[in-house]
């Protein structure tokens, strides 16, 4: 009989750039996470991925957890050596989603630094309208952070894919079904936008999703405004920011996501450092929580 229950399964994020990722899976498996996305800041380098997917398989093995998405976060629309790099990169995870048993690959989109948004779009077309097909002929799905990166229509670096209008002008210069988001509320609740109708407009499009809340300072935002000297809004680890996870993973499964929730740890102010896996755990409890708890129950 099939599990619904794991349609959505809650996992975390593991560095690929790091020292050993397999072995940090290792080390973090018996915790309970279901998935984990393996990301990689800008480039693979020398990094051998049949090599590395050989031993994240081998940790794996016995276990029910899975790959829920690989991911290369760079600025592949500009043409430095490092831009380039992150193109193959791009290309690279996108040829070897399979070995690691997942067929999402995520990231940023770039942008044409410092320039006004719609800028960016004929390179953005160029670049993704290829590696959108590569992904097809693979049977993969491309999905875009929605992360400003410090970024807003006027200028930025890294990534456009961070607006709902934004999104429009996307899949409107690459109009393939492959291609999407990778999204999170906590990006849009500090650009003060509720999240919560994005899910049921865009849930076709939704392929892989952060597992990052936010709390709003409403009251320092009364008082002074978003531009003030004191903190408006903190990213926070889920089960300690604003959001309802039960009502999102509710608007998920009513537009048939099915996918990983992963975990975006090192960012809440309080639960971080010495209290990072802890954060990490109390967030996959109450997420699994969120989601009807840990074990499926056949009906009589």
């Amino acid at each position: 009989m099939s599990d619904p229950l794991h349609d959505i399964r809650i996992g975390t994020l593991v560095s690929g750039n790091g020292k050993d990722p397999a072995g940090y899976m290792k080390t973090i498996l018996p915790h309970g996470f279901e998935s984990f996305q393996l990301n990689f800041w800008q480039k693979l380098g020398d990094i051998p991925i049949p090599t590395l997917a050989d031993e994240v398989n081998a940790v794996l093995s016995g276990s029910d957890a899975v790959i829920g998405a690989l991911g290369i976060y760079g600025n592949p629309l500009e043409g430095k050596d490092i831009d380039r790099e992150t193109v193959a990169a791009w290309e690279t995870l996108i040829d070897n989603a399979h070995l690691f048993g997942t067929d999402v690959v995520a990231g940023f989109t770039g942008r044409i630094n410092d320039k006004p948004l719609p800028e960016s779009l004929p390179r953005f077309k160029e670049v993704f309208g290829e590696l959108t097909k590569r992904a097809a002929d693979k049977g993969v799905k491309i999905a875009f952070e929605n992360c400003s990166m410090g970024g807003n229509w006027v200028s930025g670096h890294w990534n456009i894919a961070h607006s709902p209008a934004a999104w429009e002008l996307m899949f409107n210069e690459v109009p393939a079904p492959n291609i999407g988001l990778e999204w999170e509320p906590c990006h849009q609740m500090v650009a003060l936008i509720d999240p919560m109708p994005q899910i049921r407009k865009w849930g076709s499009r939704i392929f892989h999703i952060h597992g990052k809340d936010a709390t709003i300072r409403w009251d320092v935002i009364k008082e002074s405004g978003i531009i003030g000297e004191a903190e408006f809004a903190y990213h926070r680890t889920p089960g300690f920011g604003d959001s309802d996870w039960t009502r999102i993973i509710t608007e998920l499964r009513l537009v048939g996501f099915k996918g990983s929730i992963d975990i975006e740890g090192w960012h809440d102010p309080i639960y971080r450092d010495d209290l990072e896996m802890t954060g990490q755990v109390h967030g996959l409890n109450y997420l699994k929580a969120c989601r009807g708890g840990s074990t499926f129950i056949a009906n009589p």
